[in-house]
């Protein structure tokens, strides 16, 4: 495929005659290509859905279709003639009818070609026409104007730049007919009165948006080009390309070629910036730009979005504003990410080839134009995109300084991942020890996300940097020393407790962690048994972390309240508590946090006491998903609290199985962490409770979701036949499910059904049915 299939060679230059087609002989000379609709190749990619479009818009009179060289603009709209039933009147534009006469004249031509044109108009326009404004134009626009529906094509209007010739296309434009269609289309807009006609809401626009190809159309397009992928490489490929047709084509014949040991998406990335495709946007559009253009392109490629004064201040110049308006219109490959149009950015294939350009020729300016990008977005508050450049710089020190600051406020925010993604960049013991305060802030990071070894790695170089160093650490540096220790809970309870105490001392009140270290140390009490003096503590942190934007930490206090409150058997608290947490998650998208699974465990057991069983089953498949980072490394007496709560779960389900193999983690865990207080004696009771059930190994214990609906009725004066009512079913179908409730809980009535319920957290004692 070309990025032009729709063929369009100019032909050798003669009179046109009625035997071309033509209703009359004409009496001067045409290019008689520019005027028919170019021929569809064979194996074109049909852009079914768009051409439909464009059939369907019958009462929209303008159709602009703009977009950059590759697009298939003219595939599109040679499809379109193919497929409407209204003639086309179809004009290649080129250089030559930058003369208002000759585009008068193949306008003439190509109406002609349609309908009759009267004879005198066309001997006019065979002379000298000195009254194409007055008669000439005025007749030809009257007779399209009353010709019946129809579709007047202008293809490659960028090339009209003269004011005559965009004044005869207004003309033709003002007087086209009912259910007709005035179609202009090219790289650039040329100056027509495109505004007001989309204000007053009479102009249909097709941009590169609308042109990109979607993954089907390039699997079709790269089976013609003899590639055949699967279809998600071809989605990747088309996610690299951004759908322009052009750079997909030049992928596949890349593909076609490969090397097996490469993958699809890396060649079609490779396909862009080594082969044909740079060449391909150097010849069609880097080469007919002016040089002071083509400077400001490749200077501003180091931005990934760009503004008027962003780029201002990069370039340490004035007017880019007044610039991007004009690449813009010129369909540079700028593509507007606000409605405002105040932010661009370029095509990421176009980007890059600017910026290959840019360090081929001017590599000594590159780290300017990044430092002076990082101090403009510093100065507007924009300190994430000012660390991408100072990272691009290779200044490591402003990099360092903006991270330490953002690090945990982003990670708060629910963006873990990109702070991991970050933190990457300093993984070396070298620039660990050169900046300790973020070593210490990475190390927690990775403590609560679950990568307990790269915690405690990056925790050691800064022990050991102070301990060469014997200098004595600055009071951030203490708070952050002192909380890794304590959140990593390496040396016991108590040590836990002073560690947490010692991070408060020092800490900053508007420290978004300090919320963290309050909960470390209602934690710390917890495990000592000091229940209420817990409570109370991660009641205190969930308002510290309310306060300090700390969401997840809230999450986890909210989480252990809840769990504190069923204990104390205040359910109707223990519900609130469990909503709030399951509402918190979800706003700040921290359904993928570690620290989330103690807020999980305890909505599962609140949806069990409301025998919500589908609730209970959805948070538990969250919990089964959140075990394997909980496992894996996070805090120890976290990893046990959250893994007993999971195992409660499926004891009150009677999952014995799964039980069995939670204690087996569990035991696992203490052999290498031992001091996590009462924890110990719970894993031992729940052991005893799981030798305590029915242990008949030829009786599923499983409860089924018709016997959990059926709990809460058994705790009501409710008959069978009375429950049955309720449930719509039969009184023997109620007796035949409570006979083996009674089995799979190992009792013989229904009160102590009830009994065993409550204890397993399956039923709430409180409540009454009605």
């Amino acid at each position: 495929m070309s990025t032009r299939p729709a063929t369009k060679e100019s032909a050798p230059r003669r009179t046109a005659s009625a035997s071309d087609g033509a209703t009359q002989p004409l009496p001067f000379e045409i290019v008689e290509s520019k005027v028919r609709v170019p021929v569809l190749r064979s194996g074109l990619v049909s852009r079914t859905a768009l051409v439909n479009r464009l059939r369907a818009n019958v009462d929209t009179p303008f159709v602009a279709v703009f977009a950059p060289v590759g697009y298939g603009k003219t595939t599109v709209l040679a499809q379109w003639a193919e497929r409407d039933s209204r003639p086309f009147v179809w004009i290649s534009v080129d250089e030559h009818d930058d003369d208002p006469v000759v585009l008068v004249r193949h306008l003439a031509a190509a109406f002609n070609g349609v309908t009759p044109v009267a004879p005198e108009l066309l001997r006019a326009l065979a002379g000298p026409v000195d009254s194409v404004w007055t008669s000439v134009l005025p007749q030809l626009a009257s007779a399209i104007a009353t010709a019946g529906p129809l579709v007047v094509v202008l293809d490659d209007v960028h090339v009209l730049r003269s004011v005559e010739s965009i004044e005869v296309l207004s003309a033709v434009a003002d007087h086209i007919g009912d259910r007709s269609s005035f179609v202009v289309s090219g790289r650039a807009a040329p100056r027509l009165p495109l505004p007001a006609l989309r204000a007053a809401g009479r102009l249909m626009e097709i941009g590169l948006d609308d042109l990109a190809l979607t993954s089907r159309e390039a699997q079709r397009l790269l089976r013609a080009a003899g590639v055949h992928l699967d279809f998600d490489d071809v989605a990747k490929v088309v996610r690299d390309c951004e759908g322009w047709p052009a750079a997909v084509y030049l992928a596949g014949l890349a593909l076609r070629a490969r090397d097996e040991s490469e993958s699809a998406p890396a060649l079609a990335i490779k396909a862009g910036r080594e082969s044909g495709l740079a060449a391909y946007l150097r010849s069609e559009y880097l080469s007919r730009l002016p040089p002071k253009t083509v400077q400001f392109l490749r200077r501003t490629s180091v931005l990934d979005k760009m503004c008027g004064s962003l780029c201002d201040a990069v370039l340490g110049s004035e007017g880019s504003a007044r610039e991007l308006e004009r690449t813009e219109r010129s369909n540079l490959f700028l593509v507007p990410t606000d409605r405002d149009r105040e932010w661009y950015r370029y095509h990421r294939l176009f980007r890059d080839v600017l910026r290959r350009d840019l360090a081929a020729r001017e590599p000594n300016l590159v780290g300017v134009l990044h430092a002076r990008a990082a101090d403009w977005y510093e100065a507007h508050a924009q300190p994430e995109a000012a660390l991408e450049h100072a990272h691009a710089r290779g200044d490591t020190r402003r990099a360092a300084r903006i991270l330490a600051a953002i690090a945990v406020p982003v990670y708060h925010s629910g963006r873990g991942k990109t702070v991991e993604r970050w933190l990457e960049r300093f993984d070396d013991p070298r620039l660990l020890a050169r900046y300790p305060v973020l070593a210490l802030k990475g190390s927690w990071v990775y403590a609560v996300r679950g990568r307990r070894a790269d915690s405690e790695r990056w925790l050691g170089v800064v022990e050991a940097s102070h301990a060469a160093q014997a200098a004595r650490p600055t009071a951030p540096q203490r708070a952050w020393l002192a909380l890794v220790r304590a959140t990593l809970c390496r040396d016991g309870i108590y040590q836990m407790i002073a560690d947490a105490e010692s991070s408060l001392a020092d800490m900053r009140r508007d420290e978004p962690a300090r919320a963290f270290a309050v909960m470390l140390l209602a934690s710390g009490y917890m495990l000592l048994g000091q229940s209420e003096r817990a409570d109370a503590l991660f009641a205190a942190a969930a308002q510290e972390a309310a306060r300090l934007g700390a969401t997840d930490t809230r999450v986890l206090a909210i989480g252990q309240r809840a769990l504190f409150a069923a204990a104390h058997n205040d359910l109707p608290a223990a519900q609130r508590l469990s909503d709030d947490a399951e509402h918190l998650t979800a706003e700040g998208h921290l359904e993928n946090y570690a620290t989330t699974a103690i807020a999980v465990a305890a909505a599962a057991r609140a949806s069990l006491r409301r025998g919500n069983w589908a609730a209970a089953g959805t948070e538990l498949s969250k919990l089964r998903e959140l075990m394997p980072s909980v496992r894996g490394g996070l805090f120890p007496w976290f990893a046990i609290q959250t893994q007993l709560e999971f195992a409660r779960a499926y004891l009150a389900l009677r999952d014995i199985e799964a039980v069995e193999s939670l204690l087996v983690e569990m035991r696992k865990v203490l052999l290498e962490h031992p001091h996590v207080g009462i924890l110990v004696d719970q894993v031992e009771e729940l052991q005893r409770d799981l030798d305590g059930a029915p242990s008949d190994a030829n009786v599923d214990r499983t409860l089924t979701p018709a016997e959990l609906r059926l709990l809460p009725y058994l705790a009501t004066h409710l008959s069978f036949r009375e429950i049955g009512e309720r449930l719509f079913v039969s009184r023997n179908t109620i007796k035949t499910q409570a006979i083996s409730v009674y089995r799979k809980l190992g009792v013989t009535s229904r009160s102590e059904a009830i009994a065993s319920a409550a204890r397993l957290g399956l039923v709430d004692p409180t409540e009454h049915t009605a």
